[in-house]
């Protein structure tokens, strides 16, 4: 039974896909068919993340092969909530589609393309070998890109280029890295990975590896100086699209750097920790400078992913139990929060035509829901108390001053006042200025599927403000999750259960 809760995450996307793709020439089918394997991954995510909570970690040896030779599905505390918060993302986003996804996007596989994204992101969180996470990858990008470029229209190819390029480098230094690793220490499973670096006689080479995975982690998930081809492409699709590339792939890197470093290169993170740091704050620094200087608010929003990614890697940074409970609050309310402002750029775009802040205004009248339903997570974003940006920056600026990073701790602290600054920017142009002259005629688009797009927006904002009011609840577990990650040891014993002491 624990078996069969760790491949459903992987297992409905993927049959999804294949369930789309056979009933390819009805667009009615392929919406409906979208929107309930999404929500069926997203209850069978749910109930992994309580069996794990409660069980403990979870493994599947695929093909009944032992670990370290076959292949190793692991669901602990962290893979099991990333997994549920990017279920949760995918059947909003999902339903969202519904009423801005066109037609002729959806004839050409839109949906097979979404779920076969969510499969591939499921995949990455889950699995236990360092080669598959390189396989998961890969499917992520080959869907990404198509969605990315998928409407045929010239920035929509051009952004895509710019996306495939980059990672695709990304990923042929994370084999290389990968290659270093097998040669050295001859097998590629994160749990007997740990094992036998401990013992290694060649420090060297692991060093390079190291250094390699975290260059090849930190281009997908847009870290500083790697940053430049996210702002340049996510602008660029739908917002259904944007939306769920800024809830879930960057947060794949930020992810894999987490669990490479807490459990493989744990003995080398002295070495690398001045980097990360440094890291952390250009990244913090440069992206939130970047939506400081840009007036279309998916360019903005774009920046802000960047500037956000620099406070998960600070929590990793700073490395220990509270730095770490911080880093994984933050990416859960980071992937609500960004989410929703992508979806609701979306709304913005339907009803005034465009997202360019010189020629947008006046919704704060014409459309007040929408100024209450940006102002939850635009603000959470900031870090405006009670709601849930609050509490996961409060996490990290409490463990940068346990651990005397007063420099870091102030800069992520200025950052935060430029978030405001970029969010207040947003609000006073979009919402609160009146409408420019010979702008677009509001509702450009049916009310009905309007509808569609304000329901996932509505339930997301519900949910940060739930993830504010309930952040104790949700901090402890995320405590639990750190502790987990920083005694690594029952990782290790499960996965490896069976084979005999080498």
């Amino acid at each position: 039974m624990s078996g069969l809760l760790l491949l459903l995450p992987l297992l409905l996307p993927l049959a999804g896909t294949i369930v789309l793709l056979a009933g390819s020439l009805s667009v009615g089918f392929q919406r409906v068919g979208a929107v309930v394997c999404s929500g069926l991954t997203l209850v069978a995510s749910l109930v992994l993340l309580v069996a794990v909570d409660r069980a403990g970690i979870l493994v599947v040896q695929l093909g009944s092969w032992e670990a370290p030779f076959g292949i190793s599905l692991v669901a602990d505390r962290l893979s099991a909530v990333m997994v549920a918060f990017s279920a949760l993302l995918g059947a909003a986003v999902a339903v969202f589609s519904l009423g801005e996804i066109s037609r002729r996007r959806i004839q050409r596989f839109f949906y097979p393309l979404y779920l076969l994204l969510l499969f591939g992101v499921n995949g990455a969180f889950l699995t236990g070998d360092l080669f598959n996470l390189y396989v998961w990858f890969e499917v992520m990008l080959i869907a990404s890109f198509v969605l990315t470029a998928l409407g045929g229209a010239r920035a929509e190819l051009e952004g895509g280029l710019k996306y495939v390029i980059l990672n695709l480098f990304s990923s042929a230094l994370f084999l290389s890295a990968a290659g270093i690793l097998y040669g050295v220490l001859g097998t590629l499973n994160l749990a007997d990975l740990a094992v036998r670096l401990e013992a290694s006689p060649d420090p060297g080479w692991l060093q390079a590896a190291s250094l390699l995975i975290l260059v090849a982690f930190g281009l997908k998930a847009a870290v500083f100086p790697l940053f430049f081809w996210l702002p340049a492409s996510y602008h660029t699709p739908p917002s259904t699209v944007s939306a769920i590339f800024a809830g879930l792939l960057t947060k794949v890197g930020v992810y894999a750097l987490i669990r490479v470093y807490t459990l493989v290169f744990e003995p080398l993170f002295p070495q690398a920790q001045g980097l990360l740091l440094a890291i952390a704050v250009l990244t913090m620094i440069t992206g939130v400078l970047g939506a400081a200087a840009h007036f279309e608010m998916r360019r903005i929003l774009s920046f802000h992913i960047v500037s956000q990614i620099g406070y998960m890697v600070l929590g990793l940074a700073f490395f220990t139990p509270l730095a770490l409970a911080a880093a994984i609050f933050y990416i859960i309310h980071n992937m609500v929060a960004k989410t929703n402002l992508l979806l609701i750029s979306g709304i913005v775009i339907r009803l005034q035509g465009t997202a360019d802040l010189a020629r947008v205004g006046g919704l704060y009248r014409s459309a007040p829901w929408l100024a209450v339903l940006f102002f939850l997570p635009a603000f959470s974003l900031a870090g405006i108390p009670p709601l849930s940006g609050f509490w996961a920056k409060l996490g990290v600026v409490r463990a940068g001053l346990e651990g005397g990073w007063w420099f870091a701790v102030a800069a992520a602290l200025v950052v935060g006042i430029l978030t405001l600054y970029s969010m207040t920017k947003i609000w006073a142009e979009a919402f609160w200025k009146p409408r420019p002259e010979g702008a677009l005629p509001l509702m450009a688009g049916g009310v009905g599927r309007l509808g569609w797009m304000v329901v996932p927006v509505a339930t997301l904002s519900v949910c940060t403000v739930a993830l504010g009011v309930f952040g104790e609840f949700l901090f402890a577990f995320s405590e639990r999750a750190a502790d987990q990650l920083l005694s690594p040891q029952e990782y290790i014993s499960t996965v490896l259960a069976g084979r005999g002491k080498e």
